[in-house]
């Protein structure tokens, strides 16, 4: 079996380590100031024993042990052996040390029982202190692997919702044109113009995660003018906002999806005064957007089949935003949505 050193988990052991020498340090410095600097040397000449031997232990002997009769027996034996290098093994590096004048001998044992009984208390000490600063850096480093995946997974879950609308977005304005060129009709030029605008902006605009929302409201205008050119004089569209901070920061093409709504289930699906009521307000980090069109559906209704362009919007918002409100409603031949979103309240 191969064993591979990992240098990232080697620093993790080395952090724990200086953090355990400080902790001893402390101890030595607030009993013994007199002979502080020869125990901060003796201190570290252990830890280097202790810091290799715990690094075994935990990244090595207890994942070895598993529940299997073979596992578990090596596992007896492997801790016995550990048992034996914290007692016997860090009295005998002691030794080693002194006999290298690496160590410098402030304590005289009676016997070589009554020093590994010593030493091999401060050996259990430091398999506590490391065996519970790496849980909790574990635990840290899972948590943020865990983060990291949700955000990815969102991100991911995101960008298939765009690639779902912006192309469904496209094939409606499409539609538009294509009914406009079968008319043979003069404002065909401006309509792929006006598609041109839409197009720059959706390449070059919308791959960042937001837009100052003046610019959505530009890119609004043009499609509203664009759904213009296919009616005559009697489709009515209002169009007006009041926004505190024109420069407010908003995911991209998160508005047109219910003014393309209603010109494409509403106003395209009227027969007699069809028109479009568009209003928005943004005020103190809180935005409402009402949309109001024609229809020819008499009856009210709360009950209402969302489209793609809807669920996909309802979908986005549950991704982008913690604190907002959807609601759509028949009225008597008049479709009203309603988006109320706090701002602040962006994941």
């Amino acid at each position: 079996m191969k064993i591979v050193v990992s240098n990232k988990r080697l620093k993790v052991y080395g952090w724990i380590a200086l953090s355990y020498l400080a902790f001893c340090l402390f101890g030595d410095f607030m009993r013994h100031p007199e002979t502080f600097a020869k125990r901060a040397w003796n201190n570290v000449w252990l830890l280097s024993y202790l810091t290799v031997l715990n690094f075994i232990l935990f990244e090595y002997t207890l994942p070895y042990i598993k529940i299997s009769f073979s596992r578990i027996l090596a596992g007896i034996f492997l801790l016995w052996i550990h048992l034996m290098l914290y007692a016997f093994g860090l009295y005998g590096w002691r030794a080693l040390g002194i006999n290298l004048h690496l160590y410098f001998p402030l304590i005289f044992h009676s016997s070589t029982m009554k020093g590994v009984e010593t030493h091999v208390q401060y050996s259990i000490a430091s398999v506590f202190f490391y065996g519970v600063v790496k849980h909790f850096y574990d635990h840290r480093q899972l948590s943020l692997s865990a983060q990291q995946l949700r955000l990815e997974k969102k991100e991911a879950e995101l960008n298939y919702l765009k690639a779902q609308t912006n192309p469904h977005f496209l094939f409606n304005t499409l539609n538009n044109i294509y009914s406009l060129a079968r008319e043979k009709s003069d404002l065909a030029p401006e309509s792929i113009m006006r598609l041109s605008k839409i197009l720059r902006f959706m390449l070059y605009e919308t791959s960042g995660s937001f837009i100052a929302i003046e610019e959505e409201l530009k890119i609004m205008s043009d499609y509203i003018a664009l759904e213009k050119l296919r009616y005559d004089e009697s489709l009515h569209v209002n169009f007006n906002y009041d926004l505190e901070d024109p420069k407010q920061s908003l995911p991209p093409l998160l508005l047109i999806p219910l003014v393309e709504n209603a010109f494409k289930h509403g106003v395209s699906e009227t027969r007699s005064r069809p028109f479009v009521d568009i209003h928005l307000l943004v005020k103190k980090k809180q935005l409402r957007f009402v949309v109001k069109n024609s229809t020819d559906l008499s009856a009210p209704s709360d009950n209402i089949r969302e489209n793609i362009g809807l669920s996909n919007l309802r979908r986005q918002l549950e991704l982008l935003y913690t604190d907002f409100k959807l609601t759509v409603h028949q009225e008597s031949e008049q479709f009203t949505a309603t988006l109320n979103i706090n701002l602040s309240s962006h994941v």
